[in-house]
């Protein structure tokens, strides 16, 4: 995998997500909602419900949106009930998926994704195909003058930040899961904003693509799963060569 590939498809991810905002709030409403449900309103009390909090927050989540959505799960405002689904699959070339969802009917989200799966060249998988092949981490993106290792490596080292890399103006830190809170307080503390953040699926080894087709095809599977309502995040294996990524996108 080469370094250069890696960062071109962080970058497209981005400039993905910046033309859904409205639909990442209504992602992160859920999260919220659900945490709230199940732990209570109080952050304080609540280690999950910090965890989203500092995620719709780095991800500039407004505050009005945040404070309804725990109203919402604390049941002070009507809202539905979602529950946590993941479902597991291949893509075109044998490419590993993960698709975690928030639903409120179980039996609508799996016949939704299963039907995408079919219509792009994958098929759905049972529980566990390839979720062995992911690691659950926090993640955050970094740009700017502070997408540098070594002043990240000060900033955010005793936070617990197993690893950092940076290149080409980005920065990617990440930890385990539970020190996502500590991580993003650290770079808060210091007035660095994130692109990107939140705790996410990395796949363990990585498939670079450099047939423009195939990628085509794993492009056109990894956009309709992430357009699902209910598809709170899509994760693959798979990595495109730059190069190609930018002549499909």
């Amino acid at each position: 995998m080469s370094g250069h590939s890696k960062w071109a498809n962080i970058k497209h991810k981005k400039e993905a997500t910046d033309k859904k905002k409205g639909k990442i709030f209504s992602r992160f409403a859920k999260e919220i909602m659900v945490a709230a449900r199940t732990g209570g309103g109080n952050p304080a009390d609540n280690a999950r419900l910090r965890t989203v909090l500092a995620a719709a927050r780095a991800g500039n989540m407004p505050r009005e949106n945040i404070d309804r959505a725990i109203k919402k799960g604390t049941g002070e405002l009507t809202g539905a009930n979602f529950e946590e689904i993941t479902y597991e699959g291949y893509g075109p070339g044998g490419t590993a998926l993960l698709v975690e969802c928030l639903t409120d009917n179980r039996n609508r989200t799996a016949g939704e994704i299963r039907m995408l799966f079919d219509r792009n060249n994958g098929n759905m998988a049972g529980s566990g195909a390839v979720m062995w092949m992911f690691n659950r981490k926090a993640r955050f993106v970094i740009s700017g003058e502070y997408a540098d290792e070594e002043k990240l490596m000060d900033i955010v080292l005793d936070a617990g930040a197993d690893d950092i890399q940076a290149e080409e103006g980005m920065a990617e830190i990440s930890g385990a899961p539970d020190r996502f809170g500590d991580l993003a307080k650290a770079l808060e503390d210091k007035g660095i904003k994130t692109e990107d953040a939140g705790i996410v699926q990395v796949p363990q080894d990585t498939i670079e693509i450099k047939d423009p087709e195939l990628a085509k095809k794993i492009q056109k599977l990894v956009d309709a799963l992430e357009d699902c309502d209910d598809a709170q995040a899509v994760y693959s294996n798979h990595e495109i060569d730059a190069d190609i990524l930018n002549s499909i996108s």
